[in-house]
């Protein structure tokens, strides 16, 4: 508790956050048991971030408006609410969603990114869409912060290597 409260003070006083050793107070075990969380800062929110999305493209395939808002940000509930099932909703009717996978996860200036490839049918034509999903922290919880379309994936020739250049 000591440990959580100094951090905060710091932060609030705009200096970095110090190692504990460096700052003066505190029990030793205590602060050792505070530095190793049981997961990486970065490996965690990829995790959770990747779980929520999973579960908003479960909820899209199983057409469950209710565990697909779940997912979202309390922000984005009423927006959700209004176009999730209107004519190009995610959660429209007359959508199929046969199959949906996840590209890759990263950092990004408002969260972390993951990108999915989503293919929708409507009768007998089926698109395959990039998804770009915005997951971050809201509280103590994780949340999908937007969704925007993606870049479309250029595939590399066989045998050559991207470049930084290219």
């Amino acid at each position: 508790m000591r440990a959580t409260y100094r951090r905060l003070a710091a932060t609030a006083a705009g200096f970095l956050l110090l190692p504990v050793a460096l700052v003066g107070c505190g029990d030793d075990d205590e602060d050792k048991s505070a530095a190793k969380p049981a997961r990486a800062p970065a490996e965690e929110a990829a995790t959770r971030s990747r779980e929520r999305v999973q579960a908003y493209l479960d909820a899209m395939a199983a057409k469950d408006v209710a565990a697909g808002r779940s997912q979202l940000c309390a922000l984005l509930h009423d927006g959700f609410d209004v176009g999730a099932t209107g004519p190009n909703g995610d959660f429209a009717d007359h959508f199929q969603v046969p199959e949906a996978a996840i590209t890759d996860v990263r950092s990004g200036p408002r969260g972390q990114e993951v990108r999915v490839s989503v293919s929708v049918a409507v009768g007998k034509r089926t698109v395959t869409r990039p998804l770009v999903f915005t997951v971050t922290r809201d509280g103590g919880d994780w949340c999908i912060a937007g969704e925007a379309p993606g870049a479309p994936v250029s595939p590399t020739p066989t045998g050559v290597a991207p470049t930084p250049a290219s």
